[in-house]
């Protein structure tokens, strides 16, 4: 591990000349001899190879995803891969097992009719027959494209003829019954499988997952094996649709190689131990569509011996942490919501205690914060008071959380808050942020237990390399990416290919910070959300968006306004229980909600309260919390001059947040765009 993190080498571009696809009109004139030159690098055919970036740092031979899984099996085929619950027993198979199964479902396939480079579609929650599948379809030379169980008809039906699906798995009934309204419009479909539950209507080519996987026995091996002997590292496997935010979603191409290097060498970067050391232990409930979840639990899983617990699908509406209590999971990666979840739930409970337990967590959390804040030497006179801190308070609530085992804590996909991390930072659990993109097949930097700096994002990858692009006087620039992380281009999209390669071909990220003289780099917001006023300021939202919930721990989400406008507003929502059911927001405040609240001189309990009758005592103990944020602020231009509390909460269901609670800001636009229009009116 040590020397691969010291073989790191990162490229700094501070030529002011160098341009961005998004502002270099110059650059698209010089497309196609650029192209010309460097045009292996990137295909938009499903059946297209790709020049696979090879370096003298960290060398990995090219292998396809059966080598890596072949050689898994040869290693560590007796030790248990998958673990599912079923009827409240914990229901385990090998890794020989799980390849034997995989194998047979790309036999099953190739009975169905799985044409070459055609994709596999899965819709549902995360399973061992998801990860099954996955296999599966690329061992029968397939790409696996997953499909946001969230997804509406439509968005289904957009993937899978993009994709052109040639079959279709779904988790249940309720996932079925999309694909039976879309099935007629899609002309590759030849067979639709539902892997859980049994099938309550039959129709013509519909399976359960018992009868699919009786289906190759027909197919004869040596047929199997001639498809696997005729796979190369560098052609397409995995599929990952962005969110489609600013227009259609965007089908990123993933080669046999952009996975199996990632997943070497990525997780070893974060300290992710092979089996034959230590086998990790994971918890898999995040969206395998998403490229975040999919490079973390199913192809690090296989890479290195991972034993993977399947949660179950209401993981996030509050039955993650029962599983994790089961599993005791070794490593855990959340992205910043439900990290903030998790820290809302623990002041909630910290609000209900009494003096003394108050007292005395908030004596031991703020002992580790500085201990941790600090990072004495070993040894050290001070780490008595925190050690002790840590035996008698912090540890038990890490053991509540099913945390009692785990040694490293990762977040992705999203920037995570300042306050968040030093939450934990309390709890004496350190967030090691992972950075990347789909398009670089998930983490392209990472930080871990020996390569860690507060509030950056990480170091590259070993073998990975990251430059500025368009570098203003302050040091921040565009970063851009190279190495074999890079995806090999957008599924039939020439055009959006081209904007974000260079005429070098590096991966433009269209996010926007700094790099440190030791390679660490810093976020300060994506150029897509830079903010723009009227008057020419750049203003990045994130962090005064974090400074108001920071500030206001009644506010759960906080988005800025203000491109092309004369000044800032801001829309608010606030902490509100969500439906156990439906994880869909209440009007009920958390609690606490309600006792900030109480603190500031109101007996509110529900939204509503507050919304309608706009209550005067938290209208203005927010206004003074937006006055103290702008207090802080570098110039008039970054001070919010507006700002309204929607009745709403943002949900997933309601449009606002991504599968992966991300915030998606061009639909809470168009979704607020009337009250928006109010704060600009004369």
């Amino acid at each position: 591990m040590r020397f691969l993190l010291k073989s790191c080498r990162v490229c700094i571009c501070v030529n002011n000349t160098a341009r961005g696809p998004r502002s270099a009109p110059c650059l698209r004139k010089s497309f196609g001899k650029a192209f010309a030159r460097h045009g292996a690098l990137w295909t938009t055919a499903a059946d297209g190879k790709v020049k696979i970036r090879l370096g003298p740092s960290c060398a990995q031979p090219p292998l396809t995803v059966h080598q890596m899984f072949k050689e898994t099996v040869d290693k560590y085929g007796a030790l248990n891969a998958l673990a599912s619950k079923k009827d409240g027993t914990w229901e385990k198979i090998t890794f020989s097992e799980y390849y034997q199964m995989s194998w047979q479902a790309a036999k099953s396939f190739l009975h169905l009719g799985l044409q070459r480079f055609h994709s596999v579609g899965i819709l549902g929650f995360n399973s061992s027959e998801w990860f099954i599948s996955a296999v599966g379809a690329i061992f029968a030379g397939g790409i696996t494209t997953g499909i946001y169980s969230t997804n509406s008809p439509e968005a289904c039906y957009y993937v899978a003829d993009n994709s052109r699906a040639n079959i279709i798995m779904v988790e249940n009934q309720k996932q079925l019954d999309k694909i039976m309204q879309i099935w007629d419009k899609l002309p590759h479909l030849k067979a639709v499988v539902q892997y859980k539950g049994s099938v309550t209507e039959k129709h013509p080519n519909l399976y359960t997952w018992e009868e699919f996987m009786d289906l190759g026995g027909n197919i004869p091996d040596s047929k199997l094996e001639d498809i696997i002997i005729s796979q190369k590292p560098n052609e397409c496997c995995v599929l990952i649709y962005t969110s489609g935010t600013t227009g259609e979603p965007k089908g990123v191409m993933l080669s046999h190689d952009n996975i199996t290097w990632t997943a070497a060498h990525a997780s070893r970067a974060g300290n992710m131990m092979p089996a034959e050391i230590q086998q990790e232990t994971i918890v898999s409930y995040l969206p395998l569509s998403h490229i975040a979840a999919q490079i973390y639990d199913l192809w690090t899983g296989i890479k290195w011996g991972e034993q993977v617990y399947f949660a179950d699908p209401d993981a996030l509406k509050g039955s993650l942490i029962t599983t994790l209590k089961e599993a005791q999971p070794s490593a855990h990666m959340g992205v910043p919501r439900v990290w903030e979840k998790i820290m809302e739930k623990i002041k909630e409970g910290t609000a209900r205690s009494g003096f003394f337990k108050k007292k005395i967590l908030s004596w031991a959390m703020s002992v580790s914060l500085e201990r941790n804040l600090n990072n004495p030497r070993r040894g050290d006179m001070k780490s008595f008071l925190p050690t002790m801190a840590d035996y008698l308070v912090l540890c038990k609530i890490r053991n509540a959380l099913g945390f009692g085992c785990c040694e490293k804590h990762f977040s992705g996909a999203a920037p995570i808050s300042p306050e968040t991390l030093e939450f934990f930072l309390g709890l004496n659990i350190t967030l090691y942020e992972a950075y990347g993109m789909s398009e670089t097949t998930g983490p392209h930097c990472m930080s871990g237990p020996l390569v860690h700096s507060l509030k950056s994002v990480g170091k590259p990858v070993p073998g990975c390399k990251v430059k500025l692009a368009n570098e203003d006087e302050d040091g921040n620039g565009e970063f851009c990416f190279w190495g074999r992380t890079v995806f090999m281009g957008y599924l039939n999209m020439e055009d959006k290919t081209k904007e974000v390669f260079d005429e070098e071909g590096w991966l433009h990220s269209g996010d926007l910070g700094t790099l440190d003289s030791e390679g660490f780099l810093y976020m300060t917001g994506r150029i897509k959300e830079l903010i723009i006023t009227a008057g020419g300021e750049n203003v990045p939202p994130v962090p005064i968006e974090d400074a108001v919930k920071k500030e206001l721990p009644v506010i759960s989400n906080a988005m800025l306004i203000g491109d092309k406008r004369k000044f800032l507003t801001m829309l608010l929502t606030l902490k509100s229980i969500l439906d156990p059911e439906t994880s869909e927001p209440t009007d009920c405040l958390t609690p606490e909600a309600v006792q900030f609240c109480l603190d500031v001189g109101s007996k509110a309990t529900k939204v509503s309260e507050i919304v309608e009758q706009r209550d005067r005592a938290i209208y203005q103990a927010i206004q003074d919390g937006i006055n103290r944020v702008n207090a802080q602020a570098t110039s008039n231009a970054q001070r919010i001059q507006k700002w309204t509390v929607l009745a709403k909460d943002f949900s997933i269901s309601g449009g606002e947040l991504g599968p992966t609670m991300k915030l998606r800001r061009p639909a809470v636009l168009e979704k607020y765009k009337e009250e928006i229009a109010l704060f600009y009116e004369a």
